[in-house]
């Protein structure tokens, strides 16, 4: 009788096979999220789509009607506005969906060794693969009205809505985690969010802001990563920035700080969550 276990090719390495299930894990819940969150009602596919349009709508019309905005260059305050905007969407919608993600889960926590990162990395990669979509559609719109935009500048933004969604993973690896034992997290994020928009350069260009001040709000990541896009799609700027390395390495930074802090707590969740 011949003994296949102590044959190397027939046995699949359990790395292998842990790694082939976490893909598998990966993908079923990436499509839960998708269908669950945004397609299984007509709510939830208002607020992935509709509900970025309208806001976008009502600034454009308060900026522009009411308290005239200035210092835009060649653009116009609506194409400004929405390449900052619908990335600033999309990481407010990955925080707050994220942080409370895992009680979703919670049967299959409880029941199932798995690595309970994946639920996060699913519901912040279907909103931001969502609202992308979003982002694009928006772009291919504004430039089929007339608006002068570099669509060639999609080579640089590309690579900066990745170095966003990795720093975002991060915040939302480290909330996600907390959440669970302290639940007030997720009541705390709706105001501290809309101060981070507002002390951001979206509604308003770097410009406008006192130069005493400048400085601060330039060491923003998300600041940084809007004015990029801003250059590569307004202006057409398509050269490399040494800031751009510094940016990565601060989503990296966040991405194992946040991803200690869920895996220290991550043995404890099935007792809280």
């Amino acid at each position: 009788m011949i003994d296949t276990a102590a044959r190397p090719d027939t046995v699949q390495p359990p790395r292998t096979l842990g790694a082939a299930r976490d893909r598998a894990l990966f993908a079923n819940f990436f499509q839960r999220e998708i269908q669950t969150r945004y397609l299984g009602s007509v709510t939830g596919l208002a607020w992935a789509l509709v509900t970025p349009i309208a806001l976008l709508a009502v600034y454009q019309f308060v900026f522009t009607e009411i308290f005239p905005a200035r210092g835009f260059g060649q653009s116009s305050f609506l194409a400004f506005l929405a390449v900052a905007l619908w990335p600033w969407f999309a990481t407010q919608e990955a925080i707050q969906r994220g942080t409370t993600a895992l009680p979703g889960y919670a049967g299959l926590i409880r029941k199932v060794a798995f690595p309970h990162e994946l639920v996060i990395y699913a519901s912040v990669s279907a909103t931001f693969a969502l609202q992308f979509a979003g982002y694009i559609a928006i772009l291919a719109i504004l430039r089929a009205f007339g608006e002068p935009l570099h669509l060639a500048g999609l080579i640089v933004v590309v690579p900066l809505w990745a170095i966003l969604v990795l720093g975002v993973v991060g915040i939302v690896l480290a909330l996600s985690a907390l959440q669970v034992f302290v639940r007030d997290i997720e009541h705390m994020l709706n105001p501290i969010l809309m101060i981070f928009m507002y002390l951001t350069p979206i509604l308003y260009p770097i410009t406008a802001v006192p130069a005493s001040m400048r400085r601060w709000l330039a060491a923003n990541p998300f600041g940084w990563l809007v004015t990029r896009m801003r250059e590569a799609l307004l202006d057409g700027r398509l050269a490399f920035s040494p800031g751009d390395l510094a940016a990565l390495a601060v989503a990296l930074v966040l991405f194992f700080a946040g991803r200690w802090v869920f895996r220290r707590l991550s043995p404890h969740f099935e007792d809280f969550v």
